[in-house]
């Protein structure tokens, strides 16, 4: 049977993922502590319009509302036993939205962590994980999801009783990890640590990425440095922060500019990503920005570190090491005496290093 997002990717040089979700729904009146799945039910037209602007601004993929989808997630809202029924409304608002395109548009099926520790480390189990993500990934699938978007990832063994899960879709699968913590996920691993693992799931995603993290520099050195493990042939996908957050006269805001995520997009491009989108604090109109520079871009070389870091401001540290050290990863030996010294972090650095931002604790 045809599937519209293997299709897409068959056929197109690029495609367009959309922006955010929730910090587009504070903007509605989603306030701080509800669960923006619940207004699958609740506010479904707030969730149409928010993705019609995301496709009249040119994505071409779509994220359902159903980050937090998993029975752990919405147990925190007395919804756990509502898991179908959410999932399925998030699909079918999504595939409106998709259906009244005029162009081919992708519902992806965002699935997000279950926000609980796994074993050793923490307490839930292989098989409890695998179920949880079972459920929701049975809901996605029945209810008409093009592709299962799994994202936010952070420790291999989730990742791992997620891929399994959606498998028995039959769905193609998409993962990408959030690299938050001086290049790293907040569980350790490391962009090319993540290429090599992917293949090596019971189920190979179709394609694999990064999403989230602190900004868009650190994300394009993340996929660069993904890239160097990867397969010919990968298709890889970045979906950064509209810049980082602030906090200003008592709201969060994004310090990205739709001019930065446009030269992002373009960057990203000349990085050989394939699969371009937004995260946190990315609006419409970031995402209009993002898709013209791209219609009006011709592929370059791969940009430079220091190119990266000109464009679109300061990484981590433990990202630049990660990129010098090349594919094998061997750590470049500290310099003494009259080597080489490393500059002083300015806050932002420091900040990407320590995995916050300004405005965050």
């Amino acid at each position: 049977m045809a599937n519209k997002f293997l299709d897409l990717l068959k056929t197109r040089d690029w495609l367009l993922a959309d922006g955010a979700t929730g910090t587009n729904l504070f903007e509605v009146g989603l306030e701080t502590g509800d669960a923006p799945e619940l207004w699958n039910i609740d506010e479904p037209e707030k969730i149409y319009n928010l993705q019609k602007s995301f496709v009249d601004a040119g994505s071409d993929i779509i994220l359902t509302n159903t980050f937090g989808g998993t029975r752990n997630r919405m147990k925190l809202h007395k919804a756990e036993d509502r898991v179908a029924e959410i999932n399925t409304a998030a699909v079918k608002i999504t595939k409106r939205v998709a259906d009244e395109a005029g162009r081919p548009v992708v519902v992806a099926g965002s699935m997000g962590p279950t926000g609980d520790i796994f074993e050793p480390v923490g307490s839930l189990t292989r098989e409890e994980g695998i179920a949880a993500f079972r459920e929701q990934a049975i809901a996605l699938a029945e209810a008409g999801a093009d592709v299962l978007w799994l994202e936010t990832i952070s420790a291999p063994e989730e990742l791992e009783a997620a891929v399994t899960a959606c498998s028995e879709t039959g769905l193609p699968i998409v993962t990408t990890l959030s690299f938050d913590t001086n290049g790293r996920t907040m569980m350790g691993l490391t962009p090319g640590d993540f290429a090599g693992r992917v293949k090596e799931l019971s189920t190979v995603p179709v394609a694999y990425g990064a999403n989230c993290g602190v900004g868009a520099s650190e994300m394009v050195t993340a996929l660069q440095n993904m890239a160097m493990c990867a397969k010919e042939g990968d298709v890889l996908v970045s979906k950064s922060n509209c810049g980082i957050p602030e906090y200003v006269d008592g709201a969060i805001r994004y310090t990205g500019t739709p001019e930065l995520m446009a030269d992002y997009a373009r960057i990203a491009v000349d990085s050989g990503i394939k699969i371009i989108g937004g995260c946190c604090g990315t609006s419409p109109n970031h995402v209009r920005h993002m898709r013209d520079a791209l219609d009006n871009h011709t592929r370059g070389p791969k940009p430079s570190l220091d190119e990266i870091v000109a464009r679109l401001g300061e990484i981590s540290n433990g990202a630049r090491e990660m990129n010098e050290a090349g594919p094998l990863g061997a750590k470049p030996k500290e310099q003494t005496g009259g080597g080489r010294r490393r500059r002083g972090r300015d806050p932002k650095r420091k900040a990407a290093d320590d995995g916050k931002m300004p405005g965050q604790e």
